[in-house]
Formats: structure tokens, C-alpha cells, sequence
């Protein structure tokens, strides 16, 4: 009998984040979005009506928080907590006080770090229990994102944390190479786009979970995007520079020169206690340096896999998933972090296996 919990995702609404630095576009591609058919059943989580400029959407005021967008739409503000508004709006769709919704996306400020929203739906069991975090989105202003990467490490942030980056007004730049590499250095994992105002496909854009919503099974390979971090290290090799798991170094010194990105496999089971206290005192010592990790774990004694998902210190509870997709029963796992280096992770690894 499993240790762990079966992964109820699949049972829960999906949220997904969309976050970027002010003026990369994220109200422009907000209102695209909501003129899509495929998104005709998702509740929108915004700060302000003013600030999204979505008046020429709104059809109906429901109360002074809700309205009922021309798309179908439900839009509410958050007047005072993320997770009291959330939970309001759970609260009325089983009211049937709204129409009811099949997706959330909240909408952050364009200083907002996006971590906190991201721990609340990975490890808060008054959240948690009905919602799952779906995707993260930022998006990139090509124009000035490498003066803000530079200044503002809310800007690199949102990038490392992310599971899709838009580009946005690459039109207005000539050179977009520099840019693109110095995203794939800070996330290698996450699939960059290239955005017209604001105009993407929901479907290539949403569903980067573990769980496909459509499928409702484990897309281990999608989630990891181990091959991404296997084709940055192989580049960054070629061209010659030092790097640490697949980490180069900038030249110049900006926020994101101290972030890493790196995957760690074992062939062999792990012993959940061994794991669990290696990833504990990561957590307990270096928390605030750890921005994202996600791993797929084959441990002794268990049948099936076992997902880990954090931001920070702040984890979901390991999951068992229902069945290994395929022949690959490494474990993986995959670490974005600031300035913790991949050799600092085996390391304590080694100690902590060595204790066990």
C-alpha cells in the first residue's frame, strides 16, 4: 500500500498566472484571451477593472466584485486576500450565483512576484483541496527586458518561474538573440513564444501541469521538459563557456547572473526518508533561494511514480501518480534556484544518502 496520496488534479479547477513586467503586454494578451470560444468558461481573477481596460467587455455587474463578461466570462476583482476571492468565487459557482467556470486565471501586477501565488495553490489546504496550479505565464517585453532584467529582480522572477514565456514587440527590435539566450539561461524548461498583440492559441498556451486536463493522465515529459535542459547544457557546452548544470555564466553582473537552472537523475529507487530530509534541509537552509523545483521521484516500495512540487519552501504534498508512462523509471528532478549550484545539491545529497 502507497505511502502517499493519489493525484486528485484532475478533479480540481485549474489556475493559471499571468505575470510580467509592467507594460510587457499582459492586458493585451488578457483581452485577446477572453475573445477565444475555447475560454468562454473561465473565471478571471484581476486587481482592478480600471487597470485591465476590459469596460468594453462587460456586459452585466453581478455585484461590485463580479461581472459577467460579452465572452461569457466571469471577472472579479480581488478586493481584499487572493485566497479569500478564490474561495468566494468556488463558493458562488456551487451557488450557482455565477455561470459556472471550468478555469481560473488571475492576473498579477506587473511588480508582483509571483511566488506566493504559487505557494498558495501548491500547499494551502483551504485552496489547494479545490484548485491546482496550472500554468504559469509571463510575458517579455523585447524592447526593455534586458535593462529590466538588469535592475529589477521581480523581472527575473517572473521569468524563472515560468512554465511559458511571451515575447512581446519583437517587431520593434532587430536582434532578438541575445534575448532569447539569456531566457533560455534562466529557464530552460519553459517554452518561449513570440506574440502580435496579444493574439496566442489557448491551447498551446495553458495545460503545462503534470496532469493533461484534456487526458486527465501524467505528461511526465511535458512537466519535466528534461530534453530542454539536456539541449541548453549540450549549447552552452559548445560555446565554450563554464557553466554549472547547465548554467552559463553572464559576463556582466545583473540579477539573473546568480540563477541556475539543472536537472539531477538517478537510475536507481530512492528511499523516500533519504529524499525527504535532503529535500528539508534545502528548504529549511536555503528556502528563499530555491524558486522552483519539480520532480518525478521512482521510490523503493512504491509501484508507481511519486511527483514533487515546490516554490521556496513551500511544497504540495507528494502525490502518487495512477501509472509510469512509459520504460524510463529515472528519477528526475529539476531545480531553478539562485546561487545554489547543482554540485552544492549532489553534495548534500551524498551526505544525507550516506546517513541514511
Amino acid at each position: 500500500m502507497s505511502l502517499f496520496e493519489s493525484d486528485k488534479s484532475a478533479e480540481r479547477t485549474p489556475v493559471s498566472l499571468i505575470t510580467g513586467f509592467l507594460g510587457s503586454g499582459k492586458t493585451t494578451l488578457l483581452n485577446r484571451l477572453l475573445r477565444h470560444d475555447a475560454m468562454k468558461d473561465s473565471a478571471v481573477v484581476i486587481n482592478e477593472y480600471g487597470e485591465v481596460s476590459l469596460d468594453h467587455l462587460l456586459v452585466e455587474r453581478v455585484d461590485g466584485e463580479v461581472a459577467v463578461l460579452a465572452s461569457g466570462c466571469i471577472c472579479c476583482t480581488i478586493r481584499s486576500d487572493l485566497e479569500e476571492t478564490l474561495r468566494a468565487l468556488l463558493v458562488r459557482r456551487d451557488r450557482g450565483e455565477v455561470p459556472p467556470f471550468r478555469r481560473i486565471l488571475v492576473e498579477t501586477t506587473g511588480l508582483a512576484d509571483p511566488a506566493p501565488i504559487a505557494q498558495l495553490l501548491l500547499n494551502n489546504p483551504l485552496v489547494s483541496h479545490f484548485l491546482w496550479l496550472d500554468t504559469v505565464v509571463t510575458t517579455v517585453d523585447a524592447v526593455n527586458a534586458a535593462r529590466q532584467l538588469d535592475r529589477q529582480y521581480e523581472a527575473v522572477k517572473q521569468i524563472a518561474l515560468a512554465d511559458r514565456l511571451l515575447i512581446t514587440k519583437r517587431d520593434l527590435v532587430k536582434d532578438t538573440d541575445t534575448l532569447d539566450l539569456r531566457l533560455r539561461r534562466l529557464n530552460p524548461g519553459a517554452r518561449i513564444e513570440s506574440v502580435v498583440h496579444g493574439e496566442v492559441d489557448p491551447a498551446q498556451l495553458f495545460g503545462a501541469a503534470l496532469i493533461d486536463p484534456e487526458k486527465k493522465t501524467a505528461d511526465i515529459e511535458r512537466w519535466l521538459n528534461e530534453q530542454a535542459f539536456a539541449d541548453f547544457a549540450k549549447a552552452a557546452h559548445e560555446r565554450g563557456h563554464h557553466h554549472d548544470g547547465g548554467h552559463a555564466h553572464h559576463e556582466h553582473h545583473s540579477h539573473d547572473a546568480s540563477i541556475l537552472s539543472f536537472m539531477i537523475a538517478f537510475d536507481d529507487p530512492l528511499d523516500w526518508m533519504a529524499v525527504s530530509r535532503w529535500l528539508a534541509h534545502l528548504r529549511a537552509t536555503r528556502g528563499e533561494d530555491l524558486l522552483r523545483v519539480k520532480g518525478i521521484l521512482n521510490l523503493r516500495d512504491e509501484a508507481t511514480p511519486v511527483a514533487v512540487h515546490g516554490v521556496h519552501h513551500v511544497f504540495h504534498p507528494p502525490v502518487a501518480l495512477a501509472k509510469w508512462p512509459n520504460a524510463d523509471r529515472r528519477s528526475r528532478i529539476v531545480f531553478i534556484t539562485r546561487g545554489i549550484t547543482r554540485h552544492e545539491v549532489l553534495d548534500l545529497w551524498q551526505g544525507v544518502h550516506a546517513g541514511a
